[in-house]
């Protein structure tokens, strides 16, 4: 017979942290992802092809990738709900920073604020799920920060798409500072303090490479995210170039693909406690099969838009599926492995960002498509070979 107390259920509170948590995923998501909807705007008023436009993406990944291990390791015991609201706050001056630059290096150089916020907030925050929630409800919880992610893309991609249209790409960034600050209020307000549970060394970061699934989780985390953003970077002037879609419709299916990415994210709680290594490797070949076929089809607009919005329910099974792989995978080392896995992550946004602004300069738009697939593709192949042990 034993003495432990049955888990107690999380109060209102705490899902509203849980909820401010995701709205802090969500408009770093949205800045993250912003440029993604007014390439073309930028590429003419800077004077920058487009595929150097794209570095918009490519930058914050770079250095969120060298930015995740070093925050993490320089806050030492810092209170974790501190490091948000600072992150928070940094968010908000990248895009103050962004909406006045005068040339296309001062938004870079606003991007790289980005990536630093984007490295620290996805180092610390995916444990938190658990940490607020309780071992039953972390799963949950941890959807729910995840879906952020998708609802940023449903904030981010439309918002690029029409307000830099209507109000222009500098007003979008600058609208977008003011909801990183609201957010910030709120977190303000509904975190407790979190503190970091010890100092985190870089000796922490290496022993996550030793796990050998912890590996395996990040080689093919890698490679579905450079066939991701390979393709997704460009999907503006796909559809309106190749596809030939009308600007309001383009910006209606950017609507309908972050709506079926926070389905997929919420549904996928019950898929991942099923399968955490199955749903990785059946999201990643279906997205994959979707990216290859999109340029053969982009004659035949109406399906275009259905396997658009497809794209966006698959992918929002693989964060999730790949976050938590990886903290049961290490489950003595949350933090540093979350560390890991954004610094991995950011990389693989980065390089597929270049690679698709190389194809695209050189080959053109359906050719991206075409590798961003294969490549999803076989990170499923790789995942489904290595199952065991999962």
């Amino acid at each position: 017979m034993t003495n432990s107390k049955p888990e107690t259920r999380p109060s209102l509170r705490t899902w509203l942290a849980v909820i401010s948590l995701a709205l802090g995923a969500a408009i770093i998501v949205t800045t993250e992802f912003l440029p993604v909807g007014f390439l073309p705007n930028v590429s003419a008023d800077l004077h920058v092809s487009l595929g150097v436009a794209g570095l918009m993406v490519l930058v914050p990944g770079l250095s969120a990738a060298i930015a995740a291990p070093l925050v993490i390791v320089g806050a030492g015991r810092l209170d974790r709900r501190r490091m948000i609201l600072v992150l928070g706050l940094l968010v908000a001056v990248s895009n103050l920073l962004a909406s006045v630059a005068p040339t296309f290096f001062v938004v870079l150089l606003a991007r790289v604020f980005l990536g630093i916020a984007i490295g620290g907030f996805w180092a610390v925050v995916p444990p938190l799920g658990f940490r607020l929630a309780g071992p039953r409800a972390g799963t949950r919880a941890t959807s729910i920060i995840l879906a952020g992610l998708s609802a940023g893309t449903v904030v981010g991609l439309p918002a690029g798409q029409l307000l830099g249209h209507l109000i222009g790409w500098r007003a979008t960034f600058a609208g977008a500072a003011g909801a990183a600050i609201l957010i910030v209020a709120a977190q303000r307000v509904l975190l407790p303090e979190l503190s970091s549970g010890g100092s985190m060394r870089f000796g922490h970061l290496a022993k996550v490479f030793r796990v050998p699934m912890a590996r395996t989780v990040l080689v093919v985390g890698a490679v579905v995210t450079v066939g991701q953003f390979s393709a997704s970077t460009f999907v503006t002037p796909f559809l309106l170039q190749k596809a030939d879609l009308a600007s309001d419709l383009a910006t209606v299916l950017f609507l309908g693909y972050g709506l079926a990415g926070i389905v997929g994210t919420l549904l996928g709680s019950a898929l991942v406690a099923r399968s955490r290594i199955w749903t990785f490797v059946g999201a990643a070949a279906s997205f994959g099969v979707v990216l290859v076929f999109l340029p053969a089809l982009s004659g035949a607009p109406i399906t275009v838009s259905v396997l658009f919005v497809v794209w966006g329910l698959i992918w929002g099974l693989v964060p999730l599926a790949l976050q938590t792989l990886m903290l049961t995978t290490t489950p003595d080392a949350p933090e540093a492995s979350a560390a890991v896995l954004m610094s991995v992550l950011q990389l693989a946004i980065a390089v597929g960002s270049a690679l698709g602004g190389l194809l695209v300069d050189s080959a053109g738009l359906s050719l991206v498509f075409i590798v961003g697939g294969i490549i999803a593709i076989v990170a499923g192949l790789v995942a489904s070979v290595a199952r065991h042990g999962v």
